[in-house]
């Protein structure tokens, strides 16, 4: 069985451009030899469990017109479109009404890292 460990997000990595003081940050790692995007396929293929919550959070939130399913684009991974594809990191996320989201999948001395940043639009 593979050990998932919190860890801190490589330097490397894109995520840290975006850095502000309110911002949100989490990494996990796990030992793995995958490419950033046969990595990023595996974890947003949500088993039914996950998408029957998704589709939950889509119908609470309708009244505060957030998106459903991230905005079109060519190029996506699950329902984030893809921001930048690299052979060490895929950043995929979107910006809505509430926060700016993006998550990192990032390949580096045999692990895959997955971080999630977060910038929060308004206080609530």
């Amino acid at each position: 069985m593979m050990k998932v460990t919190s860890t801190d997000l490589p330097l490397q990595s894109s995520l840290y451009q975006r850095m502000a003081v309110t911002d949100f940050l989490d990494c996990y790692s796990v030992e793995a030899n995958l490419s950033p995007r046969q990595a990023a396929n595996i974890i947003t293929d949500f088993p039914g469990w996950a998408q029957f919550l998704v589709s939950i959070r889509n119908l609470v939130t309708i009244p505060f017109g957030l998106l459903k399913e991230g905005p079109e684009a060519e190029d996506k991974v699950g329902f984030f479109p893809v921001e930048s594809d690299t052979p060490t990191e895929l950043i995929a996320g979107f910006n809505d009404k509430h926060l700016d989201f993006r998550v990192s999948v990032m390949a580096l001395d045999g692990r895959i890292f997955l971080a999630t940043w977060v910038h929060p639009n308004n206080r609530l």
